[in-house]
C-alpha cells in the first residue's frame, strides 16, 4: 500500500536595504543554496547539481535519513530547485519511495517572494504494517511541513544574513 503526502510553504521576505541587488545575488546559486540549506548537508556535484542530506528526524521510533538529489537553475531571474533523484535510509526495506521537490525563489518589490512543494510517495514500510494509514499520512504530513518550516525559517534568517555579507564583499 502507498502512502502519500505533501506540504506547501510561501514565502513574502521583505528587504529594504539594497534590494536592487537581490536578483544579480540569486545568480550566485552555490552561495544561495548553501544559505538557504545546511552547508555541512550539501555536495556539489557539478554545475547545477547537488546532493543533500535532510536532516533525520524519527517517526514512530524509526530514524530516517532521506538523501535527495537537486537541480537548481536561474530562470529569468527566479531560482528554481527540483528534485531529480532520491532514496531514504532508515526505514527497512522500502519498495517504493519518491520525492517531490519544486521550489523557487525571485527578487521582487519588495525584496523576496517564493514557495516550495514537498511531497512525498512511499510503500508502508513493514515496520509500520499495524498503525493506520491515515496516521501515518498525517504524521508525514506534519514531517513534510516542519521541513519546510525549517527551511524558510533559515532562509528569513540566514539568507538575508549572507545577501549582506555578499553585498559587502562586493562593495555594494
Amino acid at each position: 500500500m502507498l502512502l502519500s503526502f505533501d506540504a506547501k510553504q510561501k514565502l513574502k521576505l521583505s528587504v529594504t536595504k539594497k534590494k536592487e541587488y537581490l536578483s544579480k545575488y540569486l545568480l550566485e546559486e552555490e552561495r544561495v543554496v548553501g544559505a538557504m540549506l545546511d552547508p555541512n548537508k550539501l555536495i556539489p556535484e557539478g554545475e547545477g547539481k547537488y546532493k543533500y542530506n535532510v536532516t533525520s528526524f524519527r517517526v514512530f521510533q524509526l530514524d530516517v535519513n532521506p538523501v535527495v538529489s537537486i537541480a537548481v537553475e536561474n530562470k529569468e531571474g527566479v531560482l528554481k530547485m527540483s528534485a531529480l533523484d532520491s532514496k531514504l535510509d532508515g526505514l527497512g526495506i522500502v519498495d517504493d519511495f519518491d520525492l517531490i521537490l519544486k521550489a523557487n525563489l525571485e527578487a521582487t518589490d519588495i525584496g523576496l517572494e517564493g514557495e516550495a512543494l514537498l511531497g512525498v510517495t512511499v510503500s508502508q514500510p513493514p515496520l509500520l504494517k499495524l498503525i493506520p494509514r491515515r496516521i501515518l499520512e498525517s504524521t508525514g504530513h506534519s514531517v513534510l511541513n516542519g521541513i519546510l518550516l525549517g527551511i524558510k525559517s533559515r532562509v528569513q534568517q540566514q539568507l538575508i544574513n549572507d545577501f549582506n555579507d555578499w553585498c559587502l564583499v562586493n562593495k555594494i
